[in-house]
């Protein structure tokens, strides 16, 4: 992956139209319509006065500069400790219950609400979404400048609509004259895209800035929402569940409690840590409001820990563990551990059927590596637009799904990154995997450490 230093991540296929398509659509709304005012004498009342024209421009140079920030700005990057016993030593360090995510990408623990996005290849402190208009992650350190951007392009759009509805007006009111005496076809095309234009864009934009206003008011992100659902429907799966059958002898459902969401601290402390300052003036300045900075981790702070509200029964219980993984994972781990309990113990040392699991894996293996290949031959768009069918068919993992039918992979989160975690005094390397489709590979190197395990004991 090609990273620019402004632009930020440089990714294939429809990203790359993105941004060029907002600079496009901010220049034909707010410059293209001055233009049509100016030179088009049967548009009454006629030119903007000086005026309009300084109101609308200095709009116009907020729009641009936060739109800039918010494209700009690094969403965030951890510098992990180089110690090789880094590890180990968070292992030791974790408290009772507290729920600790693994980073197979970064090779790291991660920080609380923290993600690996699969644009920016890395993890992303308080990562909300990974934002395809900017080009950039939604962020820690990036939220400040994209509510900024929302909120001067909702202002500015409410602006030319007023600048619209006064010309469209007088339109209205000659429809009876003659058509000589009003308006040309190309200034009656004109203002027709422009009216167009500008309700779609204020429609969709008005709503994301009362989505993204409610979601960071109460301090949880997209990401978190998505958690939250799934832990919900789970609680409520298990208080509905009629058949013990379908967990495991081991595993105690009643043994789950609701998580309440830690990180709701009120209203004004909510803003105050996304947007940096508790100078509630400078939240909304579209220079000098500046944003919250990534601690560092010798200090710890912001991005490495976040203060809870005390709802729970100990703190770092976020984000709640994928119990419906853990079921999985106790009904039999990995699938050759599946096999060892149901199959002689001289199963893996010959027959026919080992043999034919053998070319089965090898087949699908070969399979995936086909359509990778395919896929790499294609146009980036192509490829783009076929991402999220090809990425579940080359894992075989659809994941769970919110009621707006979005996976984490929709965020751009990494989900393969998200795969391993410690929670509830569990370590990483337990075997609670479901493998059901781990490539041939990843299944041997695991069956060698397993079997040099047993050597040395």
């Amino acid at each position: 992956m090609i990273t620019h230093p402004l632009a930020g991540p440089q990714t294939p296929g429809l990203h790359l139209l993105y941004v060029p398509s907002v600079v496009a659509l901010i220049t034909f709304q707010g410059y293209f319509s001055q233009y049509l005012f100016n030179t088009s004498p049967d548009l009454r009342p006629g030119s903007l006065t000086f005026r309009e024209h300084v109101t609308f421009n200095a709009l116009l140079l907020c729009l641009w500069w936060t739109y800039y920030k918010a494209c700009t700005v690094d969403p965030g990057r951890f510098v992990f400790s180089p110690s090789s016993d880094k590890k180990e030593e968070d292992k030791d360090d974790q408290k009772p219950n507290q729920n600790k995510r693994f980073c197979k990408k970064c090779q790291a623990f991660k920080p609380p609400r923290a993600h690996h996005c699969r644009h920016c290849a890395r993890c992303i402190p308080r990562m909300d979404h990974h934002c395809p208009w900017t080009n950039n992650c939604l962020s820690l350190t990036t939220f400040p400048y994209f509510l900024r951007f929302l909120l001067y392009t909702n202002i500015a759009l409410v602006y030319l609509s007023s600048l619209l509805y006064t010309r469209i007006s007088v339109i209205w009111s000659d429809r009876h004259l003659p058509s000589y005496l009003g308006p040309s076809l190309f200034s009656l095309i004109s203002i027709t895209l422009l009216c167009l234009a500008n309700f779609g864009t204020f429609f969709a934009l008005f709503i994301l800035l009362v989505t993204t206003l409610k979601s960071w008011v109460m301090n949880i992100t997209l990401i978190e929402m998505w958690e939250l659902d799934r832990h919900n429907a789970l609680i409520s799966k298990i208080s509905s569940s009629s058949s013990n059958d379908y967990w495991t002898d081991d595993f105690d459902p009643a043994s789950l409690s609701r998580i309440e969401f830690p990180y709701d601290l009120g209203f004004f402390s909510n803003m105050s840590q996304a947007m940096g300052t508790a100078n509630f003036l400078r939240w909304f300045l579209p220079v000098g409001g500046g944003g919250p900075k990534l601690a560092d981790q010798k200090k710890g702070g912001l991005g490495w820990e976040y203060e809870e509200n005390g709802f729970n029964d100990w703190e770092g219980m976020w984000p709640p563990p994928d119990m419906e993984k853990e079921r999985r994972s106790k009904q039999g781990g990995w699938a050759y551990k599946k096999q060892e309990q149901e199959m002689p113990d001289d199963y893996y040392y010959g027959g026919e059927d080992i043999k034919a699991a053998f070319e089965r894996r090898q087949q699908e293996d070969f399979a995936r590596r086909r359509r990778i290949q395919q896929l790499q031959g294609q146009s980036g768009v192509i490829g783009e637009l076929e991402e999220d069918e090809d990425e579940r068919e080359w894992t075989g993992k659809t994941g769970w799904k919110n009621s707006d039918g979005d996976r984490l992979w929709d965020y751009g989160v990494d989900e393969d990154a998200e795969d391993d975690y410690v929670a509830r005094e569990r370590v990483v390397g337990d075997g609670d995997d479901d493998d059901d489709d781990v490539p041939l590979a990843e299944l041997i190197r695991r069956r060698k450490v397993l079997a040099k395990q047993e050597d040395d004991t």
